[in-house]
């Protein structure tokens, strides 16, 4: 051991270079894409609804922390993902022509500091805070995606109630749409349905009751099959509609996106 710690090595390695640093193009495409304003306007909308939920979680966690009585921290991974986010949005604003706007001044001319407040915030502040009045963005994804809930159940108890051969489960698929229905609450279209549903589901969970220990797959009398079917229709339909008491929630994001056009 003495011996080799006394001898020279037989190569030395080479010091680090930063002229030898390789640039990540990960997220880059392999032709260059020319985007138009619209196109630019879009992207970053959707980058401002990821940085919104991403710090509306961050924010959640703050709270979370307070609960337990530990000092709020921002997470590694908040602060990286933050980071990236904002990297992108500036990577997309250099499609637009000369002069280009900074990143905040461009959200406030084209209207995404008023849809994502906590996004402009978290830019003059480099911290999420959350909102005292509810953004007018907030709804959005809440609603669109019990709205694509409801049209899923609906679609499959439509189908199941006419093609299974057991009926065992449709009363608890029946309820999961009351419950989506529940939480959408006055829409009057879907307030009527509810209530169709609030007269007739005693009766249709009565319909599948069997003798104990009867071996037999419940099924539905005709005129029930009948109804569900009817329902389920009316339900697809009018969430299919979009109609303008159902896209309320939706109103601020779709008008900006037809401002574009």
């Amino acid at each position: 051991m003495a011996a080799v710690s006394l001898t020279d090595p037989l190569c030395k390695p080479c010091s680090y270079s930063p002229h030898f640093k390789v640039e990540v193009c990960l997220r880059k495409p392999l032709m260059p894409i020319h985007l138009s304003s619209e196109q630019v306007a879009l992207e970053m909308l959707c980058l401002c609804s990821q940085l919104d939920l991403l710090t509306r979680a961050q924010v959640h966690q703050f709270q979370e922390q307070l609960k337990q009585d530990t000092s709020p921290e921002e997470t590694e991974c908040f602060q990286k993902q933050g980071a990236e986010i904002i990297y992108r949005m500036n990577q997309c604003l250099e499609h637009l022509n000369e002069p280009v706007l900074q990143l905040e001044e461009y959200l406030d001319v084209v209207g995404l500091s008023t849809l994502f407040p906590r996004v402009e915030v978290y830019m003059i502040h480099g911290s999420p805070v959350d909102m005292l009045e509810r953004p007018p963005s907030d709804a959005y994804f809440p609603h669109i995606g019990r709205l694509n809930q409801l049209l899923v159940l609906s679609q499959q108890l439509d189908e199941d109630v006419k093609h299974l051969g057991s009926h065992k489960y449709i009363a608890h698929q029946l309820s999961a749409i009351y419950q989506v229905l529940n939480a959408l609450k006055d829409i009057l279209p879907l307030s009527i349905i509810r209530k169709d549903i609030e007269s007739n589901f005693k009766q249709l969970k009565m319909s599948l009751s069997t003798e104990e220990g009867s071996k037999l797959d419940p099924q539905l009398p005709a005129h029930h099959v009948s109804w569900v079917s009817e329902l389920t229709q009316n339900v697809i339909s009018t969430v299919l509609s979009l109609s303008e008491e159902l896209t309320e929630d939706l109103n601020p994001v779709m008008e900006f996106v037809s401002n574009l056009s």
